[in-house]
C-alpha cells in the first residue's frame, strides 16, 4: 500500500494501466473499488427502505380503518387478506419484517455500509480501504442477506411473526405459529449471513482508520464523520458476535431439541419436553446487541450532520474535542445499558435503578453534542441548502425523541408505558427519523462526490419541508395514545371500548403516513434523475476543507491522479481570519486541509 502511496505520478500510472480496462462485471458488480461499493451498498439500502416503508403504509391503513375492505391488500398480501381485510397474522408480520428491514437493512448498512465506505479513504488520504476484497465480500453478503430477508415474505405458512426483537417462546417454538416456521428460520439465517457482513466490514473500517492516514493526518485531525464510522465499527465488533450467538442459540432450540430458552411449555394440552431453558437469557443477549445498535445507527449520523453543519455554517463545528469525547462516552456507555429494555421482565429492583443510573448518563454526552450543534449555528452565516436543513431536522427529532427516553430509561416510570405507543414514538424519532434525517443529509451533501452531478435543490426543499411536517404528524401524537395506554403491536383496538376515543388520532397518524411516504418519490425521482441529468458538479461544489473535495469530479482508481496530499491542519478552518481581519486565503471564507500553515497563523484544534 505504502509503495503506491509514495510512487511517483508516472509510474502510478502504469502500474495501473489494466484499471483502463475493467469490464462491467468488475467495475459495476464485483467491484473492489471503495466508491463504487458505497454506491453498491446506498442503492439497495434505498431499495429495502421502500419495501419497509411500503410495509409501514399497510399496517398503518389498517389501524386506521380496522375491519375495512382494501383491494391494495388483497392484491398485495394475496390469502393473508382475504376479501381484502387484514389477518391477525399478517399484521404482526408486515410490523416484525418492517422493523427487521428499517433496523438493520437501511439504517445500519444505509448509513455505515455507504458513507463509511465512500468517506473513510477519501477523508484520510488513502487510495482505498486496507482491503478491497473483504469490502467487497462484506456487500455481497448484506446482499445475500437482504435477499434472503425478501424471500421470507413468500414463505407459505408466513414470515416471521413475532417482532423485530423475536422473543423466544414464540419464536423458538416452530409449531408455535404459522410465522414460527420456516419464515422465522429465513429471518434467523438472514440475520447471521447480515452480522457476517458487519463484521468484515467493521474490521475493514478499522484497520483503514488506524493505519492508512496521510502524512501529517493525525487522530486530532480526523473530521468528525471519520471518528464517528470509526467508533460505529468499534461498537459493531463488540456487540453484534453477542446477536450472532443469541441467532445460534434460537437455531439450535428450533432445530436440534436443545433448551437455551425453553422450559415447562405446553401447547394444545401437550407438555413438550424442555426443561430448564430461559427466555430471559434470550433478551439479555439480544439486547446486548440491541442497544449499541440503536447507536451504531445514530453515530455515522451524528458525524456526518457535524460535518455539514459546519460546512454550511462557514464556521469552525463549535467543540471539536468535546465531540470526540461525547462519541467515545456514548459508546462506552451503549454496552452497559441494555437492562433499560427489560424493566418489566421480573428484573431485580435494585438492578433496575443501577440501569436507570447508567441510562441517564447517556444524557450528558447526548446534550453536549446538541448543543455544541446548536452552538455551531449560532450566528453562522447559514447556507440553507437541503443536506444543512436535514441536518438542523436532525438535531431537532434527536432532542425531541430523546426527551422522552429520559422517562422510559427510568424503571419506575417506564412500567406505566412500557409496550405501549411511547414507545414507538420515542425510539422512531430518536433512532428511525434521525438517523433517516442524517442519512438523506449525507446523500444530498456527497451526491456530487458519488456520482459527480448535483440533486435538485427545489425538489430538496419539497422533500424536506413535507418530510419534517409528516414525521412529527406520524409520532408526536403517538406519544399522547401511549400516555393514554394504547398497546404496541395489536393490529386492531376494537374489542376495546376503553380506546374509542383514539380512534381519531389513529387516523390523522395514518394520512400523516401516507403524506411522508409519498413525498418520498419525489426524492427518488430526483436522486435517480439527477444521477442522469443533474447538472455537472464543480470539484468542491460547497466549498468545503475536507481531502474528499481535493480529488477528480470522474472517478479514479486510487482517487487522486498523483501522489496523495499532505495534510497541515484541521478540518474545520472556515471563515477564519488573519491578525489584520482579512480571511487566511484572500478572497475565500475556507482553508482547505492541504495548505500549510502560514508564517503567524495559528493552529486550531478546539
Amino acid at each position: 500500500m505504502s509503495a503506491i502511496a509514495n510512487a511517483p505520478a508516472h509510474d502510478h500510472h502504469e502500474d495501473h494501466g489494466h484499471h483502463h480496462k475493467e469490464t462491467f462485471i468488475t467495475k459495476y458488480i464485483f467491484s473492489q473499488d471503495h466508491k463504487m461499493i458505497a454506491k453498491q451498498y446506498l442503492i439497495t439500502g434505498l431499495i429495502m427502505g421502500i419495501i419497509g416503508i411500503a410495509m409501514s403504509v399497510l399496517f398503518r391503513m389498517q389501524l386506521a380503518w380496522p375491519e375495512e375492505s382494501f383491494a391494495i391488500f388483497e392484491a398485495l398480501l394475496g390469502k393473508w387478506a382475504p376479501d381484502g381485510v387484514m389477518t391477525p397474522s399478517i399484521y404482526l408480520a408486515l410490523v416484525t419484517i418492517h422493523g427487521t428491514i428499517m433496523v438493520f437493512f437501511v439504517l445500519t448498512a444505509g448509513l455505515s455500509g455507504t458513507f463509511s465506505n465512500l468517506l473513510i479513504p477519501l477523508q484520510i488520504g488513502a487510495r482505498d480501504m486496507a482491503s478491497g476484497f473483504l469490502n467487497m465480500v462484506s456487500y455481497w453478503l448484506f446482499f445475500i442477506s437482504c435477499v434472503v430477508m425478501v424471500s421470507s415474505l413468500f414463505v407459505e405458512a408466513g414470515p416471521a411473526s413475532s417482532g423485530w426483537t423475536i422473543y423466544p417462546p414464540l419464536s423458538a417454538l416452530p409449531q408455535a405459529i404459522g410465522g414460527s416456521g420456516l419464515g422465522m428460520t429465513l429471518w434467523l439465517s438472514s440475520l447471521a449471513i447480515f452480522i457476517a457482513s458487519s463484521l468484515l466490514g467493521s474490521l475493514n473500517y478499522i484497520v483503514t482508520v488506524l493505519n492508512l492516514r496521510t502524512k501529517g493526518m493525525s487522530m486530532t485531525r480526523l473530521p468528525l464523520t471519520i471518528w464517528a464510522f470509526f467508533v460505529t465499527a468499534i461498537i459493531g465488533v463488540v456487540s453484534f458476535p453477542v446477536l450472532l450467538s443469541a441467532a445460534l442459540l434460537l437455531i439450535m432450540d428450533r432445530s436440534f431439541g436443545t433448551s437455551f430458552f425453553l422450559s415447562d411449555i405446553y401447547i394444545q394440552g401437550e407438555v413438550l419436553s424442555h426443561q430448564g431453558g430461559s427466555p430471559v437469557l434470550f433478551e439479555h443477549l439480544f439486547w446486548f446487541l440491541g442497544h449499541p445498535e440503536v447507536y451504531i445507527v445514530i453515530l455515522p449520523a451524528m458525524g456526518l450532520v457535524s460535518e455539514i453543519m459546519a460546512t454550511n455554517s462557514r464556521k469552525p463545528i463549535f467543540g471539536y474535542r468535546a465531540m470526540i469525547a461525547s462519541i467515545l462516552a456514548i459508546a462506552f456507555l451503549s454496552t452497559i445499558v441494555w437492562g433499560h429494555h427489560m424493566f418489566v421482565s421480573g428484573m431485580n429492583p435494585f438492578l433496575g435503578s443501577v440501569f436507570t443510573f447508567t441510562t441517564l448518563l447517556i444524557a450528558i454526552p447526548s446534550a453536549v453534542k446538541a448543543f455544541n450543534w446548536i452552538t455551531t449555528l449560532w450566528k453562522g452565516n447559514l447556507q440553507m441548502n437541503p443536506a444543512m436543513l436535514f441536518s438542523i431536522g436532525f438535531v431537532s427529532t434527536f432532542i425531541t425523541g430523546g426527551l422522552t427516553g429520559i422517562i422510559l430509561g427510568d424503571s419506575t416510570l417506564d412500567i406505566n408505558v412500557h409496550d405501549t405507543y411511547f414507545v414507538i414514538a420515542h425510539f422512531h424519532l430518536v433512532m428511525g427519523i434521525s438517523a433517516l434525517y442524517g442519512l438523506l443529509a449525507g446523500v444530498y451533501h456527497w451526491f456530487p462526490k458519488m456520482f459527480g452531478r448535483m440533486m435538485n435543490k427545489n425538489l430538496g426543499y419539497v422533500h424536506f419541508w413535507v418530510t419534517a411536517v409528516g414525521a412529527y404528524g406520524v409520532f408526536f401524537p403517538m406519544h399522547f395514545i401511549g400516555l393514554a395506554g394504547l398497546p404496541r403491536r395489536y393490529y386492531t383496538n376494537t374489542a376495546f371500548p376503553y380506546f374509542d376515543d383514539l380512534a381519531d388520532v389513529n387516523v390523522i397518524i395514518t394520512l400523516f403516513a401516507i403524506m411522508t411516504a409519498a413525498v418520498q418519490v419525489v426524492f427518488l425521482y430526483n436522486f435517480f434523475g439527477s444521477i442522469f441529468f443533474g447538472k455537472k458538479a464543480t470539484q468542491n461544489p460547497w466549498n468545503a476543507t475536507t481531502l474528499e473535495w481535493t480529488t477528480p469530479v470522474e472517478h479514479i482508481h486510487g482517487n487522486w491522479p498523483g501522489a496523495i496530499p499532505s495534510v497541515y491542519r484541521w478540518p474545520y478552518d472556515y471563515s477564519k481570519t488573519n491578525e489584520d481581519g482579512g480571511y487566511v486565503i484572500k478572497g475565500q471564507d475556507f482553508v482547505p486541509q492541504t495548505v500549510p500553515l502560514q508564517e503567524n497563523e495559528e493552529e486550531l484544534n478546539h
